[in-house]
């Protein structure tokens, strides 16, 4: 099997923001996890991303606000889908 991209999409919010949302499924997991996804969510305004969910190979499940980067906890890819969602509203 080779890497399936699931999702790909740029969702307008405004006029000055957007949700970028990548989702791939792979043949084997990412270095540093235990499942078959690799993913990128960003919330853009003004050209700055605000809020980012990745899953970097070697680095592992992670979310940036701003300049804070802290761990995030993968469940499945609707979780995250939820959880970016609800920070993005925030």
């Amino acid at each position: 099997m080779k890497a399936e991209l699931s999702i790909k999409e740029r969702l307008v919010q405004s006029e000055n923001s957007f949700v970028e949302v990548v989702l791939w499924r792979l043949p084997n997991p990412v270095s540093g996890s235990n499942y078959d996804f690799m993913y990128r969510l960003a919330f853009v305004v003004d050209s700055q991303c605000i809020l980012r969910y990745d899953n970097e190979a070697g680095k592992g499940n992670h979310k940036h606000v701003g300049r804070i980067e802290s761990a995030y906890e993968f469940e499945s890819p609707r979780q995250l889908l939820v959880d970016f969602w609800n920070d993005v509203e925030r």
